[in-house]
């Protein structure tokens, strides 16, 4: 029978479910109200829309490169506790996720969640473990003339992709120099690869930080700017990844480190991007 925009608006008024699910179940039930309210719930689509408003702080970061290595996935997928993230069900569906994911190159999270069998996917599993389930964020990463690589750190709650451009050969050593700068980016979580991409408005906020602080300190006027200047180089220095110092060897930072590598091997390898993903920030 032919189910009318008013009543799959009246089925979704009362339940909460989105629209397509709404116009599914009443067509399942025949145009059946009350069966359609039952189908929604046995699905867990009402119940996804009543938990909407609860925090889904934990869940798995989770990461694929393709064959050529030069395109990888990152994609965070959440839920509420713990105990679901470690969950069979869950690291099945995060790995069905990925799978869509390089099957198919999604331009949102909502044009991935609104396709009927992701939905579907989505709505059996919040209906079997009872909480909310999303799929949070997810990012494509290419270097069309460089090569990829990513790091999950150990419990899937932290992830990282970096590009590199300028790569005419994949070798060993490159493998190792890239999956060591994708550790550091996890481990020291820096907000840019270089100084130059530091938005301005939070290096005059720094900047009015530490002229704030000087005066306080009693610094003359006349050298607020250069004691401040001095101190935004520190702060590129612990946050711009090219500029920190490398982890595994605290003599070099990593600029040095990639110009050591393209020396040795006669190369311009430049590092051109990193993605980090965190649990963590879902927190904030």
């Amino acid at each position: 029978m032919a189910i009318s925009a008013s009543d799959v608006k009246a089925l979704r008024d009362q339940t909460g479910a989105g629209m397509i699910d709404c116009k599914k179940a009443l067509e399942e039930a025949n145009g059946d109200f009350e069966k359609a309210v039952e189908i929604l719930r046995k699905k867990g689509a009402a119940v996804a829309a009543k938990r909407a408003d609860r925090e889904a702080k934990e869940g798995i970061i989770a990461s694929y490169i393709f064959e050529d290595k030069k395109k990888a996935i990152i994609v965070e997928t959440n839920c509420e506790t713990d105990f679901v993230a470690r969950s069979d069900d869950f690291k099945a569906f995060s790995e069905y996720v990925i799978n869509k994911l390089k099957s198919k190159e999604y331009s949102s999270v909502e044009e991935f969640t609104s396709e009927p069998e992701n939905a579907e996917k989505l709505n059996d599993l919040l209906a079997k473990c009872g909480e909310k389930i999303s799929v949070t964020r997810f990012e494509y990463v290419k270097a069309e003339n460089g090569y990829v690589t990513t790091y999950i750190h150990t419990g899937s709650r932290l992830g990282v992709i970096v590009a590199f451009d300028n790569v005419a050969n994949v070798d060993q050593d490159l493998e190792v120099m890239a999956k060591d700068i994708a550790m550091q980016a996890a481990a020291m979580n820096p907000i840019s690869v270089s100084r130059e991409e530091v938005p301005q408005e939070v290096i005059d906020k720094e900047i009015e930080i530490y002229k704030e602080l000087l005066r306080k300190e009693g610094k003359p006027e006349n050298m607020l700017d250069k004691i401040a200047q001095g101190k935004l180089n520190k702060y590129f220095q612990e946050n711009c990844l090219l500029e920190q110092t490398f982890v595994k060897d605290n003599t070099k930072n990593v600029k040095q480190l990639i110009d050591e590598y393209n020396k040795v091997h006669n190369s311009d390898v430049k590092l051109v991007k990193f993605v980090r993903y965190d649990l963590k920030d879902a927190k904030k």
